[in-house]
């Protein structure tokens, strides 16, 4: 790691990062043209070597169609595999047993793990998804389950989610890959604005991923990327910021190592203890990770 200071012997937690074996569980949204880089499976034993030579001791996975079976396989992943100490799952917020259906998660073989529930809110159609009163009551549920919720939206969307974590203040939230900035376009004074107005609840946190994946340049570089990162660290601050490779979606436009590299050297400008936060301590506090 180019720059930054490393998090003691608790080691670097890599909060967000998807497996799949798709004849199992097909990954319909990947194009196997414009994504032939992760139009593959990808399982534990790819992910170990990328991530431990980063310094990786602890990672989250996180699911990626809208499958509680999906979910069930990646628990039982994590109750084998020692990298892997979290799961955001998914459940069907709109149903009327959601609390039972977060229970039966929570039963199954490795259930302790289960530490959120994320939605594909960036695919839904409806602009007023987050504001509908069956899926805020799933969310509701999800938050008394004892779990956070992860929020997967595009930049138009984070208005509405910030109305969401404004409205239920009892749950945690995490917003992924930081709403996706419009990265290099005017539109970025938006997101900006956006981002501070989420960013003044509380109850929620942010992740340092997803970023290599939408700057709209075959090449892209670290200024690229830093005003975002910078923006996020002035509306967060670190310690409601945590680092996710986004792996292996981010291999459409970087190495695993890469990410990493970079986001050192965007973090060059923070002091030890605020560095830390970033690379895990963020990530153990807000889902309740083991030590690693």
């Amino acid at each position: 790691m180019t720059g930054a200071t490393r998090p003691g012997r608790a080691g670097i937690v890599d909060a967000h990062h998807h497996l799949w074996v798709r004849a199992r569980h097909p990954q319909t949204w990947i194009d196997p043209v414009t994504m032939a880089a992760i139009d593959a499976d990808f399982e534990p034993a790819d992910l170990a070597p990328p991530a431990q030579a980063a310094g990786v001791t602890a990672t989250v996975v996180v699911q990626s169609i809208a499958s509680d079976t999906e979910t069930v396989d990646l628990l039982g992943v994590a109750a084998e595999d020692t990298l892997v100490r979290g799961v955001v799952g998914w459940v069907d917020l709109t149903a009327d047993d959601v609390t039972e259906r977060l229970g039966r998660l929570q039963a199954a073989r490795g259930g302790e793990r289960l530490v959120g529930i994320r939605h594909l809110v960036q695919s839904e159609s409806d602009p007023a998804y987050l504001d509908r009163p069956d899926v805020r009551r799933g969310i509701a549920a999800v938050g008394a389950a004892g779990l956070v919720f992860d929020l997967l939206v595009r930049q138009h969307q984070l208005p509405m989610a910030a109305r969401l974590t404004r409205d239920l203040p009892e749950v945690s939230f995490v917003l992924d890959h930081l709403g996706k900035p419009a990265l290099g376009s005017p539109e970025l004074a938006e997101w900006s604005r956006e981002l501070r107005s989420l960013a003044a609840s509380p109850n929620t946190t942010a992740k340092l991923s997803g970023l290599v994946t939408e700057v709209p340049l075959p090449q892209w570089t670290t200024d690229d990327l830093r005003p975002a990162v910078e923006d996020a660290l002035d509306a967060f601050g670190p310690d409601r910021l945590m680092f996710g490779s986004d792996w292996p979606v981010c291999l459409l436009a970087s190495s695993y190592q890469r990410w990493v590299d970079t986001l050192a050297e965007l973090l060059e400008g923070q002091d030890g203890a605020d560095q830390a936060s970033v690379w895990g301590e963020t990530a153990r506090r807000v889902y309740g990770l083991e030590a690693s």
